[in-house]
């Protein structure tokens, strides 16, 4: 059984409490969850059961993201940086192996290009290192800074935000680039994600995601550097129906020296929450070694 505590971390100013949740016992396994609108811990929740059997596991909240009330920070790369620093080192032991979820990914593999020898091996799942927006577009536009300032007017930017987090955008976003089944995120599921996009100041990070304002990286080039930095084994797991721009990023990755990839027959960009026990059986064997 999972029990829950806070982790502290002190930004700007202000002292950040953010969720973790514990299981098992062995080596450490830390689980990072996506950068989304509505991604929290609980999404590493079915993972998390499976390896907690044989390990003990860890799965940890980003700030601004999470359920909890969010600051109103305007939050960077180097802000995530920093909490994910804070984070590893304050655990007491140097982690067996971290699995990052989506944007997590490339967040960690910028901590181990620069924390050599910190942690042991890395699962990326669905990796990505590009906003949704600048993936559409194909690259940055001078609008996007524009639209994460207009979010944080008081009144206006939380209403435009509503607007955009809504249940018809929400499935509308989750049926085309997140779970493979569109009947998935439904009922209780649906609500409880809708939890989060309403969480107080959730507007904040979930706009700097959406507009790649939280990519660590700017470009391919500098995503796959930084796996050939990390110097640890990796394992990518990604699943077939991954949408197609985000898929190219991943394959790249994949063809590297080093890197060892597992392709599902199913799933997206959420392929770890949706299909649990065919990620569990394609990471735990190199969790194992």
């Amino acid at each position: 059984m999972a029990t829950t505590r806070e982790l502290t971390w002190s930004w700007g100013g202000r002292e950040i409490a953010l969720g973790l949740d514990e299981a098992g016992e062995g080596p450490l396994v830390v689980l990072l969850p996506a950068l989304s609108s509505i991604s929290t811990r609980s999404e590493m929740h079915p993972l998390m059961e499976r390896l907690s059997r044989r390990f003990r596991v860890l799965a940890l909240d980003w700030p601004g993201f999470g359920t909890a009330a969010r600051p109103p920070v305007r939050w960077t790369p180097d802000a995530l940086s920093a909490f994910l620093r804070h984070a590893l080192h304050s655990l007491g032991e140097r982690p067996h192996a971290v699995v990052a979820a989506g944007h997590a990914a490339t967040y960690v593999l910028h901590h181990a290009a620069r924390q050599m020898g910190f942690i042991g091996r890395l699962v990326l799942l669905a990796p990505t290192w590009r906003g949704p927006l600048p993936t559409m577009t194909g690259g940055q536009r001078p609008y996007f800074a524009r639209i994460r300032r207009l979010i944080e007017v008081p009144v206006l930017g939380p209403l435009l935000y509503r607007l955009n987090v809504s249940s018809v955008v929400v499935r509308s976003m989750v049926a085309g680039h997140v779970y493979s089944d569109p009947a998935w995120l439904a009922g209780e599921r649906l609500q409880e994600k809708r939890k989060v996009t309403r969480a107080k100041g959730a507007r904040f990070a979930s706009v700097g995601f959406v507009t790649g304002g939280l990519d660590r990286v700017e470009s391919r080039a500098q995503f796959l550097q930084l796996a050939e930095s990390a110097a640890v084994p990796i394992l990518l797991v990604l699943g077939n129906e991954t949408p197609t721009r985000s898929r190219a990023e991943m394959e790249a990755l994949s063809a590297l020296p080093g890197v060892e990839t597992v392709r599902l027959p199913r799933g997206k960009l959420s392929v770890y929450e949706e299909f649990p026990d065919e990620v569990f059986a394609a990471v735990e064997p190199f969790l194992a070694r």
